[in-house]
C-alpha cells in the first residue's frame, strides 16, 4: 500500500472519529467521496446474533442511505418465511465507520477504502420488521423511555485464543499458560490484545482496559458503558473486530462459553443503570440503604424473578450451561449481594453516578440485542410491580446446603438449555418483550439445537460406558 493511500485512509479514519451521531445523508456521502470509500458494508444480525451483511459499491451508497436495499429475509436465521422473504435495510447514520484495517490485504486495496454502517430490518411497506434484533431492543428501550428512564450498559466480554493448524483450522490449543492480570513472557496474548484495542479505538471505541483472564489463552477488553443500543452496537462489532485481528495473527478467537474443561468459562458480566434526566437512579443518598435507592431494588427483584427465564436468551447455546457449574467463579443460582462474587448480581462498591448493579451470568455467546432487550424488559417489570428482592446473601452461596438456600429462597438457573427454553416460553413478559414472532422463532431454533445435542452419541458416554457395559 503506498503512503498516499494510507495518508488517506488515516486522515479518513480521524475525520470519521471526529464526525458528530447526529450525521446527516449529505455528510457521509461527502466524506465517503472525499477519501475514496469505494465499499460500504450493510450491517446487521440474524436472531441468533451472528452478523450479517451486504456489501454494496459506491455506487449505491445513495441508494442505501435512503433504505432502498432489498434482500431476501427467508435465508436468514430467525427472520421469515420464503413467501414473504423481500426486506429493506434502513441504516442508522450514526454508526457509519471506516474500517479499521488498511494493510492487511483483505478488507483495502488500492481501489480505495471500506466502511460499514449498522442497519435496522424494514418490511417492504416501510414499518420495523418485527423479528430485527436491533428493532426489538429499540422497542423495549422506547418503552422505558415512556417511564422516563434510559439504561446504561457497560459488558465485558471474554474470549479464549487458541492456535491454528497449518491449514488453518481451529484448534483448542493455547499459546500461554498465563493467569489473571499476568505479563509477558507469560502472557502471550498481549500483542494481539493490543492490535484488537488498536482497532476498536480506530473505530470511536473508549476502551478502559484489556488484560488476561483467568484461563490459559483467556482474555478480556473493557470499553466504557452507554446506552444500551450503543452498547449493543458495540458489543456485536468487537465480536467481529476480535474474531478478524486475532485470524490475521494467525489465532483463532472464540466466544464460546466453555472450550475447555477444568477451567473458567467465558462470561460477559453486564452492569446496567437507569439514568432519569441525566441523574443515576439507582443511587440515594442514606446509610440505612446503603446507598441503593429501591428503585434499584425493585429493578434486581425484576431480575431475579424472571432470571430463569431470560437465562435461554442470556445464555443461549448448549455449551452455555456447562459454564454455570459451581467452582469456576460463574454463578448458578438466583441471589444477590453487595460485595460476593457468587450470587447471579453483584452491587459494585462505587456509589453516586457509578452505582449499578452487575449481572454475571450472561456470556459472550449471546445476541446482544436480545440480550439486552430482556434485561432491560425484566427489569422494568420489577420497577412497574416494586418487585422486592430476597434479603441480599453474604455468604458463599456455591456453599450452602440446600436448606439454607431455602432459607434464603435462592433458586437455581436452569441446569440446560432445554430446561432453560421451558422456561422461557412459559414468561409473559419474555413473549412480550420480543414480540410474537421473534419469541417464536427463538424457541423453535433453541429447541431443535437441543434436540440435535440430546439424539447425538458423545466422547464422554463412549468412554464412561462402550466397554463396561
Amino acid at each position: 500500500m503506498t503512503t498516499a493511500i494510507m495518508d488517506n485512509f488515516t486522515n479518513a479514519q480521524e475525520s470519521c472519529s471526529q464526525l458528530s451521531k447526529a450525521l446527516t445523508r449529505e455528510e457521509i456521502l461527502d466524506h465517503a467521496s472525499k477519501y475514496n470509500v469505494r465499499f460500504m458494508r450493510m450491517q446487521f444480525t440474524d436472531i441468533h446474533g451472528t452478523n450479517k451483511n451486504v456489501e454494496i459499491p459506491a455506487s449505491q451508497f445513495a441508494k442505501a442511505l435512503d433504505g432502498e436495499i432489498m434482500f431476501d429475509g427467508s435465508s436468514i436465521q430467525g427472520f421469515t418465511r420464503i413467501e414473504e422473504s423481500d426486506m429493506l435495510l434502513s441504516p442508522d447514520y450514526s454508526t457509519y465507520r471506516i474500517d479499521p484495517w488498511p494493510s492487511s490485504g483483505q478488507s483495502h486495496t488500492d481501489h480505495g477504502l471500506v466502511a460499514h454502517i449498522i442497519c435496522d430490518v424494514m418490511l417492504p411497506g416501510g414499518k420495523p420488521f418485527p423479528g430485527c434484533p436491533r428493532g426489538i431492543l429499540k422497542k423495549v428501550c422506547d418503552e422505558a423511555k415512556a417511564m422516563g428512564y434510559e439504561m446504561n450498559a457497560g459488558p465485558e466480554a471474554e474470549f479464549f485464543l487458541f492456535m491454528r493448524t497449518e491449514d488453518g483450522s481451529a484448534t483448542t490449543e493455547t499459546h500461554d499458560n498465563a493467569g489473571y492480570f499476568d505479563l509477558a513472557p507469560a502472557d502471550l496474548g498481549e500483542e494481539c490484545r493490543r492490535e484488537i484495542v488498536i482497532a476498536l479505538e480506530k473505530l470511536g471505541f473508549e476502551i478502559e482496559a484489556a488484560h488476561h483472564e483467568v484461563a490459559a489463552g483467556q482474555h478480556e477488553i473493557d470499553f466504557k458503558y452507554g446506552d444500551a443500543l450503543d452498547t449493543a452496537d458495540k458489543l456485536s462489532t468487537f465480536r467481529f473486530v476480535v474474531r478478524k485481528v486475532a485470524r490475521d495473527m494467525g489465532l483463532h478467537a472464540t466466544f464460546m462459553p466453555k472450550p475447555l474443561f477444568g477451567v473458567n468459562g467465558s462470561g460477559m458480566h453486564v452492569h446496567m443503570s437507569l439514568f432519569e434526566n441525566g441523574k443515576n437512579i439507582f443511587f440515594e443518598e442514606g446509610a440505612d440503604n446503603d446507598g441503593i435507592s429501591k428503585i434499584m431494588r425493585w429493578y434486581v427483584g425484576g431480575l431475579i424473578t424472571h432470571g430463569r427465564a431470560f437465562s435461554a436468551v442470556t445464555n443461549p447455546t448448549v455449551n452455555s450451561y456447562k459454564r454455570l457449574v459451581p467452582g469456576y467463579e460463574a454463578p448458578t443460582h438466583l441471589a444477590w449481594s453487595m460485595r460476593n462474587r457468587s450470587p447471579l448480581i453483584r452491587v459494585p462498591a462505587r456509589r453516586g453516578i457509578g452505582t449499578r448493579c452487575e449481572l454475571r451470568s450472561p456470556d459472550p455467546s449471546c445476541n446482544p440485542y436480545l440480550a439486552f432487550a430482556v434485561m432491560l424488559a425484566a427489569g422494568l417489570d420489577g420497577v412497574r410491580n416494586k418487585i422486592e428482592p430476597p434479603a441480599p446473601v453474604t455468604g458463599n452461596v456455591y456453599t450452602m446446603s440446600a436448606r439454607e438456600r431455602s432459607r434464603y429462597k435462592i433458586k437455581s438457573l436452569p441446569a440446560n438449555l432445554g430446561e432453560a427454553i421451558n422456561q422461557f416460553e412459559k414468561s409473559p413478559v419474555m413473549k412480550e418483550a420480543l414480540g410474537e414472532h421473534a419469541f417464536q422463532q427463538f424457541i423453535a431454533a433453541k429447541r431443535a439445537e437441543w434436540g440435535e445435542y440430546i439424539a447425538q452419541v458423545h466422547d464422554w458416554e463412549l468412554d464412561r460406558y462402550l466397554s463396561n457395559l
